[in-house]
């Protein structure tokens, strides 16, 4: 198993997106996206712009895809975090095997700055994400129109 980076130096391709956009959305089960929603944070991460854009890890066995996280850069370092985790899954037959952690620990020590996410409060992996050293300082309130 190795981790490919995707970055502003190593270009997603469109078929990589829609690769990545494809595993995502079957395997996010917590969180079930629109692969529309999936599809545009990749999209966003592959732009060069110094303070937008972002990244895409992802591992995969075979050509297969084992598992991916999506970071986006936030743009807004003076009072947010500069990095926001978007996306995190992994195929339902590699679990329990530390993907999710490598590729947690992979976005930590590749990104500048700090990182954040938004997350259900019901999520199963709150507690993957405080042992990974993620703390819940601020409550995000949502006026849904």
């Amino acid at each position: 198993m190795m981790i490919k980076t995707f970055d502003a130096f190593t270009r997603m391709s469109y078929i990589n997106i829609n690769k990545i956009s494809k595993f995502l959305n079957e395997h996010l089960e917590d969180c079930k996206e629109e692969k529309g929603a999936i599809r545009k944070s990749l999209l966003y991460a592959a732009k060069e712009t110094s303070n937008i854009g972002g990244y895409a890890f992802v591992i995969e066995e075979k050509d297969k895809i084992i598992g991916a996280i999506i970071v986006n850069k936030t743009g807004m370092s003076e009072y947010q975090s500069e990095n926001l985790i978007t996306y995190l899954a992994v195929h339902k037959d590699y679990r329990e095997q530390k993907i999710a952690t490598k590729l947690i620990k992979e976005a930590t020590n590749y990104c500048n700055g700090n990182l954040s996410l938004n997350i259900n409060k019901n999520n199963n992996a709150i507690e993957l994400f405080k042992k990974n050293g993620f703390e819940s300082k601020k409550i995000q309130m949502t006026l849904y129109k």
